[in-house]
């Protein structure tokens, strides 16, 4: 059976043909990092295993030494000697090579590791938006895992094997030729089919079946990260049976896979065997013709049996290389993605001085989309000002705090912060001057003090308690087992949704940001809890710029403005009292759907009736 701690998983693609060779440069770009290293394995291997050619040799040479008679036992004791010093040798440069290997391999691993986890994180909202957290994990952990498997089977088995294979048929051929040219022949031909059976035949196998093993990692951390939702349903048994499928089609294409793997080796032994004999009875007929010595001839079966070994392995080794560069295809693959939203060559820092944003005739349409959502939007929010965005689902308000942040980047026109063009500025330098608290906030799985202090690195406790204070999070923190020490499991699961809302407001409060986003932050919240949030609220939109999203218009009533979008427009602008005064305006009908048909100005009361009068 093929090796099953060597695992397939890769996807499906139409980039086969060039995987090996992009894997392979990916690999050898990393050895040129560290070029020095790199080259003392190679040459301590290439030297402990010229060693092994010259073995062979020396014994012939004792063997004809003994049938010669005790009068030769100079020379019987000089082959000895030769040989044992050629095993020293040996043992020193494979271990120095073996030694040297292991930093150099280590080293590479951190960097693929932290590498590609820098890219993925500056990729853009649409990438992670349709990829899985698991199966992208995955392919960087198996990926930084095929470098080892790469870097060994390079350097200390298809190196070796490659050494043995020419300085063996060189010195064959200059001592007899067509020994030689036999020797060349089979190691050709065996190769050659091992290079073929695994690129042409296991490969394709190989490539079909990882997609099955990504789809397992994809649906074991999409279930596992919803098992709050497949509790409610009692869908246990349901998840267990999609599991199952996935299983299931994985299991027959991986045992295609061996199976195809099982031939090919079987395929590869027989020709060993071939060539063995053919080696074996090539060498019987020299000494037959008198052509060769009894030494001679165990110079050329020893010789033959250091090769098989080394061809015998060279099987694996490629069929093992092959492996490990499905592995490494999806790794390679990202660390090919270009960045869509990237910092310019000259962006610099911005420092806001007061909170000014300005979308200049922004034209936005997401990838894909033919028509866009925004076309030549003009809008300007004054620094300090607290506005609020409102309008039906999938009108706009969402996509135009992302352009803030520059999520995206526009397809025309500009968007403006105290006057500087967000593209021309770092996204670092940009996102530590806006600080959000969204509908749903997401924590870290640590303390609670840690992921508040995520706002502001380094910060005090007594910072941290203070955010806490102003955010009314202090109160439930405190009656906590551990306190601020508390770990909030996995996306803070173990706090309640108001809970999570007010550590997500205390690090706003900490941030301390001149831009202050809240999207939907009290939308799904009992009144207990909204009441305290939005008072945590009013305290934190205090002296900065606010943008507000809000479906529940109850919470932007006290706004300097509110804009009314609707399918990429900006149909309504103005505070909450002249907009619901609006008769069949679009901001009183929401409202008026709130609120059961009945809008109230002041102290009057409109029905339904007479606002559409």
């Amino acid at each position: 059976m093929p090796n099953r701690a060597l695992s397939f998983m890769s996807t499906v693609s139409p980039r086969g043909a060039n995987a090996l060779r992009s894997v392979l440069v990916f690999t050898f770009r990393h050895w040129a990092r560290r070029w020095p290293l790199a080259a003392t394995v190679a040459v301590t291997i290439t030297a402990a295993t010229a060693t092994e050619i010259f073995v062979p040799l020396f014994a012939g040479r004792l063997v004809d030494a003994l049938t010669a008679g005790r009068h030769e036992a100079n020379a019987a004791v000089s082959a000895f000697l030769a040989m044992t010093g050629l095993g020293l040798s040996m043992v020193v440069l494979r271990h120095l090579a073996w030694w040297g290997v292991v930093p150099l391999t280590l080293d590479i691993m951190a960097d693929v590791v932290r590498e590609a986890f820098h890219r993925v994180q500056r990729f853009s909202s649409d990438w992670h938006a349709n990829s899985f957290a698991g199966s992208t994990v995955r392919k960087i952990t198996r990926g930084m895992w095929a470098l080892d498997v790469i870097n060994d089977v390079m350097l200390l088995a298809l190196l070796p094997s490659v050494v043995v294979l020419v300085g063996t048929v060189v010195l064959l051929m200059l001592h007899w030729p067509v020994m030689g040219l036999v020797m060349a022949v089979g190691a050709l031909v065996y190769g050659a089919l091992t290079v073929a059976l695994a690129t042409r035949v296991v490969a394709p196998a190989a490539r079909l079946s990882n997609t099955w093993d990504t789809r397992i990692g994809g649906l074991l951390s999409d279930t596992l990260g919803a098992n709050q939702v497949v509790k409610a349903f009692g869908a246990e048994a349901r998840e267990d049976a999609r599991l199952g499928h996935v299983v299931a089609r994985w299991r027959r294409r991986v045992r295609r896979t061996w199976m195809l793997a099982t031939w090919s080796t079987s395929g590869e032994f027989a020709l060993l065997w071939l060539v063995r004999s053919t080696v074996t009875g090539a060498a019987l007929w020299l000494w037959w013709q008198g052509r060769a010595t009894p030494g001679d001839v165990t110079y050329v079966l020893t010789t033959y049996f250091v090769v098989h070994g080394y061809l015998r392995e060279v099987g694996q080794h490629v069929h093992n290389l092959q492996r490990a560069v499905n592995d490494m295809e999806e790794l390679v693959e990202l660390h090919a993605l270009t960045t869509s939203v990237a910092d310019g060559a000259e962006a610099r820092a911005l420092a806001v001085a007061g909170g000014e944003i300005r979308f200049a005739h922004v034209v936005f349409h997401y990838g894909g989309h033919a028509t866009p959502l925004f076309h030549d939007l003009d809008v300007r929010i004054p620094a300090g000002q607290r506005v609020g965005l409102v309008g039906p689902s999938g009108s706009g308000k969402t996509t135009f705090v992302k352009l803030v942040q520059r999520l995206y980047d526009v397809s025309g026109g500009q968007v403006l912060i105290d006057g500087h063009d967000v593209r021309e500025v770092a996204q670092a330098s940009l996102r530590q001057q806006i600080a959000i608290v969204q509908q749903e906030p997401i924590l870290f799985h640590r303390t609670l003090a840690d992921n508040i202090a995520y706002a502001r690195p380094g910060a005090r406790m007594e910072e941290i308690e203070r955010a806490a204070h102003l955010a009314n999070a202090h109160d439930f923190i405190m009656r906590l087992p551990k306190g601020y020490g508390t770990l909030v499991g996995e996306r803070g699961v173990k706090l309640s949704g108001g809970e999570r809302q007010r550590v997500a407001i205390a690090r706003a409060f900490l941030a301390d940001a001149p831009i202050l986003i809240l999207d939907e932050a009290t939308s799904s919240l009992d009144s207990e809890s909204e009441a305290a949030i939005q008072d945590a609220m009013e305290r934190l939109m205090e002296g900065r710029t606010a943008i507000v999203v809000a479906h529940r218009l109850s919470t932007v009533r006290a706004m300097d403005r509110i804009l009314v979008f609707e399918q990429g427009r900006i149909v309504e602008d103005g505070r909450h009292e002249a907009l619901l005064a609006r008769p069949g305006g679009r901001y009183r009908r929401l409202f008026e759907r709130q609120s059961d048909g009945v809008a109230q100005i002041g102290g009057a009361v409109i029905g339904e009736a007479q606002s559409v009068a």
